[in-house]
């Protein structure tokens, strides 16, 4: 019998994934873009790339941003989300319409949507860590949309979404096969990136509440 940290994530239709997120808090939905629109967002993703428009990841929030390599080692590019590509706005009008319902199913009030590409070398990962910030809660729902055609078992870059707060047991690994969308509760679930073995490629992003700070 498999250890429950092993345990296989089963497939959740887009038609289930607020019904998932309801009951268990966590969704992954093989398949939310067509493998062309996946390609195209790769390809312009490897190109940007190419071009230098990538920079180091870092930790933390406003002032306190800093580069710290043996925390996370990827490189990113953050989207604007009024000036998106095609490709990226065809993403955009998908997680547009998972907002509204998601909202019409839990009355979470999710209001916009930011995000990065993310793009991992061979040997980077992203150490466990949990995705909203002491200072700020308007992160919700974490959504990561996979950019990687031809990811094989073995590639690594999988992520570990661990289950029960911050205990390292159970968990499960989710392979990064490109058109995978994986959404979680932000501010419930610690998650890391494993090492990968090749290029790994994603759009990470965060669906968000309005701001409820005071200053």
């Amino acid at each position: 019998m498999r250890s429950a940290a092993h345990l296989p994530l089963p497939p959740t239709s887009i038609d289930g994934v607020e019904d998932a997120i309801i009951e268990r808090g966590y969704a992954c939905v093989p398949n939310f873009l067509p493998p062309p629109a996946v390609e195209a967002l790769a390809s312009e993703a490897r190109h940007m790339w190419e071009d230098g428009a990538f920079e180091f990841a870092r930790i933390g929030s406003g002032a306190n941003r800093q580069r710290c390599p043996q925390v996370r080692s990827d490189r990113i590019l953050w989207l604007d989300t009024d000036a998106l590509s095609t490709a990226q706005h065809r993403y955009w009008r998908a997680l547009d319409e998972l907002r509204g319902r998601i909202n019409r199913a839990t009355m979470m009030g999710l209001v916009d949507w930011e995000g990065h590409l993310a793009l991992y070398p061979p040997g980077t990962f992203y150490r466990r860590h949990i995705d909203v910030f002491a200072n700020a809660a308007e992160r919700q729902l974490t959504t990561i949309l996979y950019l990687n055609p031809d990811w094989q078992s073995g590639d690594g870059g999988e992520l570990r979404l661990y289950l029960d707060g911050s205990n390292r047991e159970p968990y499960i690994d989710l392979e990064p096969r490109g058109g995978t969308l994986v959404t979680f509760l932000s501010s419930r679930f610690y998650h890391e990136v494993l090492p990968a073995h090749t290029e790994r490629l994603s759009i990470t992003g965060w669906f968000r509440v309005r701001s409820t700070r005071h200053f």
